[in-house]
């Protein structure tokens, strides 16, 4: 069986990949923009097939669906930092939706046989109401930045493509995930670097914070991607599921969980350049239709989660520190 994996080198691509290549059944083939990402593959490199393709252009994709005939496609290639999406609205909608639709459409005409999982967000629900949480998946839609919105589409799109050709899609809402690997600019990974910084003597000891009171609902990448081949093995085409833990902790209370394992004190400081003009006050989802229709649940704990982030940071720094390079 070969699965397609765009954006192959990034957070959740390459926990895919590690997770794909672990079952022993699956030949990996991945799709990447720039060279300098790879190094988040490691050692995976050696065991897929990388393939440098430019998704918004439609020939090079045509090109990669024809010469790979793919049986499983998980398209999570995209840009997903919101702050780059409010700088950035144009770049961001013309990314996420016309890289997407090329893949649709080489699909459709080479009509190649294959099941194709389209990682959509909770962003999308955006605008939560007190009486609506957690978020079921037929919660209405108020985006409040343009990758939510970018997100929309692609989950219509997906939905579309599979109503009017018959194309075997699911599209899945993962809430927000972590773990190793997770790229710094994410709150979670960004407080645990500041901290494996200070402990290391390179920064004093502050760790500049934006939005504490954020209510957010984290599950480890690892299960995430668990839970995205499952829903090509067991989810419905032409459905949507959320995936998420089901339970919620404030951001604040993130930031205590990554304290207790540090082995330095810290002070904490409010920067007001880390504060969104428009934020989700509770993110908390409901993954219960999910869970009935693929038996998914997750297996990582958040202690475990914040742990082996933090590890991860403390890891890399030590590495470019040793090498002489810039922390």
């Amino acid at each position: 069986m070969k699965a397609l994996i765009t954006g192959i080198s990034g957070f959740a691509g390459s926990h895919l990949a590690e997770y794909l290549l672990s079952r022993g059944d699956v030949e990996v083939i991945g799709t990447f923009r720039s060279p300098s990402r790879l190094e988040s593959l490691g050692a995976l490199q050696q065991n897929v097939q990388l393939i440098k393709c430019e998704l918004t252009d439609a020939e090079s994709v045509n090109r990669l669906i024809r010469q790979t005939q793919p049986d499983l496609i998980f398209h999570l290639a995209a840009q997903s930092f919101v702050p780059t999406s409010l700088h950035a609205p144009a770049e961001t909608l013309v990314n996420n939706l016309v890289g997407q639709l090329n893949i649709l459409e080489a699909v459709r005409h080479l009509e190649v046989d294959c099941k194709i999982q389209i990682a959509c967000s909770s962003e999308e629900y955006g605008k939560v109401h007190p009486n609506e949480s957690p978020i079921k998946e037929n919660n209405p839609f108020r985006p409040l930045n343009p990758y939510a919105v970018s997100k929309i589409a692609q989950d219509y799109l997906g939905y579309q493509y599979h109503q009017s050709y018959g194309l075997n899609i699911v599209r899945t809402r993962a809430f927000h995930h972590t773990g190793p690997r997770r790229e710094e600019c994410y709150v979670t990974s960004n407080f645990a670097k500041q901290i494996a910084l200070i402990e290391e003597g390179l920064r004093p000891p502050h760790v500049y914070v934006g939005n504490l009171s954020a209510v957010r609902d984290f599950t480890d990448v690892r299960d995430i991607v668990r839970a995205y081949w499952l829903s090509l093995e067991s989810g419905v085409p032409g459905e949507v599921y959320n995936i998420s833990s089901g339970t919620s902790i404030t951001i604040e209370e993130m930031l205590q969980t990554l304290l207790s394992k540090a082995n330095v004190h810290v002070d904490i400081h409010i920067d007001a350049k880390r504060l969104r003009p428009s934020d989700v006050d509770v993110v908390l989802g409901d993954s219960s239709l999910f869970r009935s229709v693929t038996g998914w649940v997750p297996e990582i704990s958040f202690e475990q989660s914040m742990e082996d982030l933090l590890n991860y940071w403390r890891g890399m720094i030590r590495q470019q520190k040793s090498a002489g390079g810039d922390c």
